[in-house]
């Protein structure tokens, strides 16, 4: 088949590819007395009431449009009013398309699609598609891409500032830089005396040891001296803060049961200046049945306190999950007591009980003792339900729960399976960072409300 609109078909041309006696077949619909397709069409040819039918633009997809509307089926009739016998129902004929002098018929070709290209806003009006709104017609025009913005040019609402404009690797350096203090400044205040605090919650999971040794990190690379002492016969703490706590190694049982003092306990934490950490192993498990005969056995753990000669900032005890003696000797020891309380409702269940032994062991025990803090951990800022425990803890405690939340961040998980903290697995991170605002406000409120050395 060639490109001039006939078909090289046998059945219509002779032998050789001469043309039949009925002459060529047009790809085009020809009436009665129109020029076949593809020769040169000239008006003394045709017929005076005659035009060549124009056909409509075709749509994008480069599909034929029909020329008639009338269903192929339906039989054309002829009109008795035309001399040359043309059916009745043909579609009426149209203005043909000029080209230079001469008119000539449209043939179909397909057209690409039509792209719409936005229009440019003049400086009658420049609209803001982001606002809804027009512009004045003073306003000047918006500068190009190679323009340096001025103070009379036109910005959207949208446009990002200056501080928003800052790539995310480099606001998360930023903050990396704040958290570590590479310079080893004192950053956060000292207090006047040294603050003994228990991390206590009788319900597991809630993020006692993950307290426990994130604040102690913060505090610590800020200028603090600070001891840890892992009261926990699971010994996390130390995991955490890569202090060896196997079976042998000295820890917080001797202390406890055998009087050993607790400065040959104590190891400094590599990495970390100004950190120390008494560790505890498993068979800190029994020492809850050995206490039971050991004459003042609440108090055991204050007076290994007491007697260290060096002086700390801050003391944190990591309590287990239990209101056993091992709890009592903590909240014996300590001044203040710091209470994680997950967004959850099962930890406002617990919450009762232990205010009531915490009252209880004021009463009997220690009147110093107070609580503090109060730190709200694993927030899911996406559920109805944390929102409705935050509420309810800041309203029932008030002043003492800190406006840090620590949110709930994967960071935070895996840092002690590297034996580290999430300040220093990594301290760009949102855990890091929250840590970070929960110990410098820790820090402040101590400043404003020093507190007795522990006795």
């Amino acid at each position: 088949m060639h490109d001039d609109g006939r078909y090289d078909d046998r059945r219509v041309t002779g032998p050789g590819g001469q043309p039949s006696a009925t002459g060529p077949v047009s790809r085009e619909t020809a009436y009665q007395g129109w020029p076949a397709s593809g020769e040169p069409d000239d008006a003394s040819t045709r017929p005076p009431d005659c035009d060549p039918v124009v056909r409509r633009e075709a749509p994008s997809t480069g599909a034929v449009r029909p020329v008639s509307s009338v269903p192929a089926n339906v039989p054309l009739a002829r009109d008795p009013h035309d001399p040359n016998g043309g059916p009745a129902n043909a579609p009426a004929p149209r203005p043909a398309v000029a080209r230079g002098n001469a008119a000539v018929p449209a043939r179909y070709e397909p057209q690409p699609p039509v792209v719409a290209v936005p229009q440019q806003p003049t400086s009658e009006a420049a609209p803001d598609v982001a606002a809804g709104v027009t512009a004045p017609a003073d306003t000047p025009p918006a500068a190009g891409y190679d323009d340096e913005p001025t103070a009379s040019t036109y910005v959207s609402r949208e446009t990002p500032t200056r501080e928003e404009d800052d790539p995310p690797l480099a606001m998360e350096a930023m903050r990396a830089v704040q958290i570590l203090n590479p310079s080893g400044e004192v950053t956060m205040p000292r207090p006047e005396r040294t603050r003994v605090m228990c991390v206590a919650n009788q319900k597991g999971g809630v993020g006692k040891t993950t307290t426990t040794v994130n604040l102690a990190v913060a505090l610590a690379l800020h200028g603090n001296r600070v001891l840890v002492v892992d009261l926990d016969p699971q010994g996390n703490a130390s995991t955490g803060l890569n202090v060896p706590h196997h079976t042998g190694v000295p820890d917080v049982y001797d202390c406890l049961i055998d009087s050993v003092p607790l400065e040959e306990v104590a190891q400094a934490v590599e990495g970390i200046p100004n950190l120390w950490c008494v560790p505890a192993t498993i068979d800190l498990a029994g020492a809850e049945i050995e206490l039971v005969s050991v004459v003042a056995r609440e108090s055991r753990l204050a007076r290994a306190i007491a007697a260290y000669p060096g002086h700390f900032d801050y003391v944190f005890i990591d309590c287990p999950p239990s209101l056993g003696l091992l709890t009592v000797n903590a909240l014996v020891a300590a001044q203040e007591v710091l209470i994680p309380i997950q967004c959850e409702y099962y930890a406002l269940e617990g919450l009762n009980q232990l205010i009531q032994n915490i009252n209880l062991v004021r009463q009997h025990l220690n009147p110093k003792l107070e609580v503090s803090t109060i730190l709200l951990t694993m927030y899911d800022r996406r559920t109805r339900l944390a929102d409705a425990v935050e509420q309810d803890v800041r309203n029932h405690f008030g002043d003492k729960v800190l406006q840090a939340v620590i949110p709930r961040n994967v960071r935070v998980s895996e840092a002690p399976s590297y034996g580290q903290s999430v300040m220093t697995y990594d301290p760009g991170s949102r855990g890091a960072t929250s840590y970070f605002e929960a110990a410098q406000e820790i820090a402040e409120r101590g400043v404003m409300e020093p507190v007795s050395r522990n006795a």
